[in-house]
């Protein structure tokens, strides 16, 4: 470093400590892109310029990196930290080419791991990101492009405050000469890629350019897809095309959002004040799948489980916060009321109908503008529950999304195209107690201003928020693997209508697509404690028991995780209870022995919704409890048929990830952390209740019980009026089971919900239960199982309801 080099930092630095806010993304790149501080790190950057070395230099000292100021020594001689991939001031003829300084460099440190087998220097690519406004479409500039001075201070002075440092996975210097060798081609060849990997990563900060909303108008309906349903308009209702163009129009504009970045910007302030006034703090995991997805150029598709209003503001926050783009939402049209709508508008979202039947020329539109987004690299969101859970469970996935979602990628898409499955958690749902009372059939209140204004009132620390993004899908690899030879032109001749292979593989998409929502689950406090009260018969635990009941769960979760996705608490049970216990939602009574945490009636109805999203994670291991207490010995292999006939339902309910041939593994492996617990005991190869801890197992088996007797329901009525048709075997169900819920305290909303009836009734028609030739006697036999894993006052309850509806 020069002595002018010197002396012109020095003065940057006291004005840039206040006209610069910096953030690094991701917030500790040692752990996520496992960065070995041991080993020489270099900075790889786009630009020369003193003003971003600072900024890093500030952020660097803060995480523990090497500052890219100090030189690098090795074997006694100094060396640069950092390399540039463009000079200060350089042409544009001359901005492709690599500064020679740079090449020098690159070349020097490639060569030094000739003589050095143990050097390994890691080249970590870093930009330093000066706001994020997207380019306006005819206005475009080059995502890598040096600017001047002049320019530089302009951005600094607008942008200070918001500035994103951005480190990349690192690229082994090692693995480069020992594979590519160490000469000035190689460093060419480097740069090359760095290029291409920093205009990506600007691409992925700021999004593609956004259009004139009225611009983007006269594109769409310009297109002959549009200009057709037009036409079929106005023949179909005998009007003047002006007037089919003028509804076409309209349609366009209550459709089709107005993204504004200064409103992302502004709403991320507001939003980071909200969550912070809202909860206790958030907690994010997996982001770096979704980084590397957008750096690689994916057409990324949120698709999350919808809890709440919050959801889509959340998700926008977080993935802004994380220095990636907001997405474009599909929000109900319900929601575009004044004021919420046009700020949600501008925030991206852009507005469906709850249904296109009978209307072509929406539906064409719609498909058309949901093109034109994936088509210019827009990422979208849409909720593909169709509405918000009121139960807490997830619910069977609406398809036409996801049917749109390849019908354009039939027409032909140049990036692939990737669903990433996202579950949002709370630990308060602010529109719980509302959907409670619409589960006893109180009208849903319609949204608008006033109903904000009332929430807006009730806002107080809500706990911890969570948001878990679940394992991709590739949707051409899926497609690839389900239907070959899908893209050929055969296929994507007309984009209304669908191939005849479509609606088996959406299917099959939207069933992997909630199942890896659910795998990406998180427990938390409330969750926890909300399943274990639940589970007891008077809603009331010791807080010992509770604390207890509280290590199973958290031991299951650890010791036989359900998945790669999933979170589990580092904290204790202890911790857990104490920290749930201040979201004030038990009642505290204390004696000489200790305080009883317990739930109200009104309690023990909500809570269901927050046991609910996190029942899934527990069947299998309840249904494994419960096996055991009620059949008091039970060999592995029995244990296995057992669950083998009643994990099929489980599956489809539930959206368990287990195949049916992982099922036996899985299974063991719980088997042997129960015992692990001391909760049963194997004896001469069988196990039983081991009785000094049978009130753990007790509550452990207790989740799935409600489940199980749904089921027998069901199949109770399936034998005793074998030729029932499935309306009235669906509705007399429902009919019995709110019979059941009102004789025996169950509070479950759920437990007479009609969707899950459905879901069962589907199951059993795949399962044959319903149209085989052996259907009587599997029905039989899955009845008399469900029996001997009811109390005998369910059984006769049951047996009752049905002799009278006959």
């Amino acid at each position: 470093m020069s002595y002018g080099q010197m002396i012109s930092r020095s003065f940057l630095k006291l004005p840039l400590s206040f006209l610069v806010k910096g953030k690094t993304i991701p917030a500790n790149p040692t752990e996520e892109l496992q960065l070995d501080l041991g080993k020489p790190i270099v900075y790889a950057m786009p630009f020369n310029s003193d003003i971003d070395l600072i900024s890093l230099q500030t952020q660097t000292k803060a995480l523990g990196l090497p500052d890219p100021l100090t030189p690098l020594v090795i074997n006694g001689k100094e060396y640069d930290r950092f390399v540039f991939l463009t000079s200060k001031g350089m042409t544009k003829q001359s901005k492709k080419v690599l500064p020679k300084q740079s090449v020098e460099l690159f070349t020097q440190l490639l060569k030094l791991h000739q003589g050095d087998s143990e050097l390994d220097i890691q080249m970590l690519p870093t930009s330093v990101l000066w706001g994020r406004k997207p380019n306006k479409e005819g206005k475009e500039k080059p995502y890598l492009e040096a600017i001047s001075a002049c320019q530089k201070t302009r951005l600094l002075l607008s942008s200070g405050r918001d500035c994103l440092i951005r480190f990349s996975p690192v690229v082994s210097l090692r693995y480069m000469a020992d594979t590519h060798g160490v000469d000035e081609t190689i460093a060419h060849k480097l740069a090359r890629v760095a290029r291409i990997h920093f205009s990506r990563q600007k691409l992925a900060a700021s999004g593609p350019s956004l259009p004139q909303r009225q611009v983007l108008f006269n594109r769409l309906l310009k297109s002959p897809e549009i200009q057709q349903a037009i036409a079929d308009e106005a023949k179909s209702k005998k009007i003047s095309i002006e007037k089919a163009q003028k509804q076409a129009q309209d349609i366009l504009d209550e459709i089709a959002a107005d993204f504004s970045y200064s409103l992302i910007k502004t709403g991320a302030t507001f939003l980071g004040w909200l969550w912070n006034k809202l909860y206790q703090g958030l907690n994010i995991n997996n982001m770096a799948t979704v980084r590397k997805l957008a750096q690689d150029g994916h057409e990324i598709i949120y698709v999350p489980c919808h809890r709440s209003h919050m959801d889509y503001l959340l998700l926008s926050y977080v993935l802004h916060h994380e220095g990636m783009v907001p997405p474009h939402i599909a929000a109900g049209v319900n929601l575009n009321f004044f004021p919420a709508g046009p700020i949600f508008r501008r925030g991206g979202a852009f507005f469906i109908r709850r249904t296109f039947k009978g209307n072509k020329l929406y539906s064409t539109i719609f498909r058309e503008y949901l093109a034109e987004l994936f088509t210019k690299g827009y990422s979208v969101e849409f909720f593909s529950e169709g509405g918000r859970s009121r139960t807490g469970r997830l619910l069977q996935a609406k398809t036409g999304m996801l049917a749109m979602t390849i019908q354009t990628m039939l027409r032909g898409l140049n990036r692939p195209v990737t669903l990433v499955p996202v579950y949002i958690g709370y630990e308060h749902v602010m529109e719980v107690s509302t959907y409670a009372k619409e589960l006893t059939g109180k009208r849903k209140e319609k949204e608008n201003a006033g109903m904000v204004l009332k929430t807006i009132r009730k806002l107080r620390n809500f706990g911890q928020g969570y948001v878990n993004f679940g394992e991709p899908i590739n949707l051409n690899q899926f497609l690839n693997e389900e239907v070959p030879g899908w893209s050929s032109k055969d296929n994507s001749a007309d984009p209304a209508q669908k191939p005849q292979w479509m609606n088996p593989v959406v299917a099959k998409l939207a069933n992997q697509m909630m199942t890896r929502i659910n795998d990406a689950a998180a427990t938390n406090a409330l969750t926890l404690c909300a399943t274990a009260l639940l589970a007891s018969n008077q809603r009331a635990l010791s807080r010992k028991k509770l604390e207890q009941q509280i290590s199973c769960y958290l031991s299951l979760l650890t010791q036989v995780p359900y998945s790669d996705t999933s979170t589990v608490p580092n904290t204790t049970a202890s911790e857990l209870v104490e920290h749930a216990q201040k979201l004030d939602k038990f009642v505290i009574e204390g004696d000489e022995k200790g305080d009883i945490i317990s739930l109200d009636r009104k309690q023990s109805i909500l809570m269901t919704y927050y046991r609910n999203n996190i029942i899934h994670l527990f069947a299998v291991p309840s249904l494994i409890a419960h096996l055991v207490i009620q059949k008091e010995r039970i060999s592995r292999n029995e244990l296995q048929q057992a669950i083998a006939l009643i994990y099929p339902f489980l599956k489809a309910e539930l959206f368990l990830h287990h195949e049916q041939e992982a099922l036996e593994d899985y299974v063991n492996s719980l088997v042997d952390e129960l015992i692990r617990q001391q909760l049963i005991i194997e004896q001469q190869d069988e196990l039983s209740i081991n009785p000094s801890q049978v009130q753990t197992l007790i509550l452990l088996s207790r989740t799935i019980v409600e489940t199980l007797q749904r089921y027998a329901v069901a199949l109770t009525q399936l034998v005793a009026i074998p030729d029932i048709d499935k309306s009235t075997l669906e509705q007399q169900s429902q009919n019995i089971a709110q019979r059941l819920g009102r004789l025996h305290g169950i509070n479950a909303p759920e437990f007479f919900d009609k969707g899950v009836f459905t879901t069962f009734f589907q199951t059993l028609k795949l399962q044959g239960y319903i149209e085989s030739a052996d259907k009587h006697y599997k029905t039989q036999v899955l009845v008399d199982l469900l029996g001997e894993l009811l109390s005998p006052e369910i059984q006769l309850t049951l047996q009752e309801s049905i002799l009278k509806k006959n």
